[in-house]
């Protein structure tokens, strides 16, 4: 099994936390895949296995990936999302912040959801996953998001007009003045 790990970045006071789940996986033989970044802050304070790996980006996350981890709160996991994009990795948002309406789960649940993991005793919630298609780049080769994009018009133009489809078939056309925020619907 292998479960693989993104944070945007480790603060003294959640190293404890940080090496109790890579204790926890370790213990229970599974490999974590780290994302480079975070690695490269963690590697020094933190105890790894030799088995460890670590991932850069969407690209390197395979069907081995059982589960993706988020450590932080609810911006560290729309950052995970855009990690996972359409593999069909489930990620398990656990909250080191104060506050968390989509990394809910709290720090001290850690061990007990790497056992949920093991024996497959979690519920998965399904959440749409938005993709953005425009004839020029607007985010790069990132366009998902789990809630809602925005769109600023960037001329002097007073309107901008938006197509909007759903699964393909056609909702409407926007006309509007100033900031756009597109939302689901509904989810699958």
């Amino acid at each position: 099994m292998q479960v693989a790990i993104y944070s945007r970045v480790i603060d003294f006071e959640t190293r404890t936390e940080v090496q109790s789940l890579i204790d926890a996986l370790n213990a229970r033989n599974i490999e974590p895949v780290i994302f480079q970044p975070f690695f490269n802050q963690i590697k020094d304070h933190i105890n790894l296995p030799d088995s460890c790996r670590v991932f850069h980006d969407f690209y390197d996350l395979d069907d081995e990936v059982d589960c993706l981890v988020s450590l932080g709160g609810d911006g560290t996991l729309l950052d995970t999302v855009a990690l996972v994009r359409n593999k069909n990795i489930p990620v398990l948002g656990i909250n080191f912040g104060r506050l968390g309406f989509l990394a809910s789960m709290g720090k001290e649940f850690m061990l007990m959801a790497v056992d949920a993991l093991v024996h497959r005793t979690y519920v998965i919630d399904r959440r749409t996953l938005i993709h953005l298609d425009a004839n020029i780049p607007l985010f790069n080769d990132v366009p998902y998001a789990l809630n809602e994009f925005s769109i600023h018009k960037r001329d002097i133009a007073p309107m901008i007009k938006i197509h909007t489809y759903l699964n393909g078939e056609f909702l409407n056309t926007y006309w509007a003045d100033g900031l756009i925020v597109a939302t689901p619907t509904g989810s699958t």
